[in-house]
C-alpha cells in the first residue's frame, strides 16, 4: 500500500478524536491499539482492517522511536509564525480561525510539536539513507511522471504594492489599507521567474503571497484564479521533479526503517 510521507500525522491529528472506550486490539512496545482505533482508520483512509493496523503499528513504533526527542517552546512559535505567514495571516488570525472550527489553541501546538519531532526523526534515522539523485535519474523520472509536473497557463492576480511591508501586512490581516494601491493582473506563467511562479504556485485561489521587497516598494499578490495547463520544460521542472524524486525515496526510506523495527519490535496481538 502506497502511504504519502506525512500521512502518520494526519492518522495522529485524526486520531486524538476517537474515543478510547473500545476493546484493545493490540500491544506494540507497550502501547494499546483499540479496535475503535482501527475501525476509525478504516473509516477516515478507506483502507482495509488489516492496512488499518499496520498503519496502527506503524504509528506506535514512531512513537517509540520519538520518546526521547524534545521540542524547545521558541520553535513551536517559529513554526506557527511560519505557517501563519505563508497563509497571509496573523497568529491572531490563526487562533481566531481555528477556534471558529473549534480546535484549541493548546491541541494546535500539540500537533505542531508532534509535526516538528516527526521531522527531527526522519532527519536523524532516516534521511541520511538516502542518496543524492543523479541528472539522468531525474530525467527518467520527469519522463515517467509527466502529468506531475504541468502548471497553469495563466494566474489571474491582483497586486497590492505599498512603500512599506507594514502596509501590506496591515491589509492583508483585514486592517486599514492606507497607502496601498491594487491592480489585476493576468500573468502568463512562462514568462514569470522561478521565484515568483513557484511562490504563486503554493498560494492557493483567494489567498495573499507574502510581501516581497522590489526595491522601491514592496508588492504582495492575492491569487485569484489559476487558469489552463502547460507542461513545463525540464529544465524549468528540475527543482519539482527533485522534490518528487525525494519525497518518492523518503517514503521508501520510512516504509524500508519501520519494516525493519517491526522485526524486532514486541508487538502483542489479542484479538483481530
Amino acid at each position: 500500500m502506497k502511504k504519502p510521507l506525512f500521512l502518520l500525522l494526519l492518522l495522529g491529528i485524526s486520531l486524538s478524536y476517537a474515543k478510547m472506550v473500545d476493546a484493545i486490539a493490540l500491544i506494540v512496545e507497550g502501547e494499546p491499539v483499540t479496535t475503535a482505533e482501527i475501525r476509525a482508520v478504516e473509516q477516515q483512509t478507506g483502507v482495509s482492517r488489516q492496512q488499518a493496523i499496520d498503519l496502527l503499528i506503524q504509528d506506535r513504533l514512531q512513537k517509540a522511536a520519538m520518546k526521547d526527542i524534545t521540542v524547545p517552546e521558541a520553535d513551536i512559535d517559529k513554526e506557527i509564525e511560519r505557517i501563519a505567514k505563508q497563509n497571509g495571516i496573523s497568529v491572531k488570525k490563526m487562533q481566531q480561525i481555528l477556534k471558529e472550527q473549534g480546535t484549541s489553541w493548546s491541541k494546535y501546538r500539540s500537533t505542531i510539536r508532534e509535526a516538528l519531532k516527526k521531522r527531527t526523526f526522519f532527519k536523524e534515522k532516516v534521511a541520511k539513507t538516502i542518496p543524492s539523485p543523479t541528472e539522468d535519474e531525474l530525467k527518467l523520472f520527469y519522463q515517467n511522471h509527466r502529468e506531475q509536473f504541468t502548471i497553469p497557463s495563466t494566474v489571474k492576480v491582483t497586486e497590492y504594492s505599498a512603500k512599506t511591508e507594514g502596509a501590506l501586512n496591515a491589509l492583508m490581516n483585514g486592517g486599514h489599507a492606507k497607502g496601498v494601491t491594487s491592480r489585476r493582473k493576468s500573468l502568463k506563467t512562462k514568462s514569470l521567474n522561478p521565484a515568483l511562479m513557484s511562490m504563486l504556485m503554493q498560494t492557493p485561489e483567494g489567498r495573499f503571497t507574502a510581501p516581497i521587497n522590489a526595491g522601491d516598494r514592496y508588492v504582495a499578490y492575492k491569487v485569484v484564479a489559476k487558469i489552463g495547463r502547460t507542461q513545463m520544460p525540464f529544465e524549468e521542472a528540475k527543482g519539482a521533479v527533485a522534490a518528487r524524486w525525494r519525497q518518492q525515496q523518503q517514503e521508501k526510506a520510512l516504509a524500508d526503517y519501520f519494516k525493519k523495527m517491526k522485526t524486532e519490535a514486541n508487538i502483542r496481538i489479542l484479538r483481530k
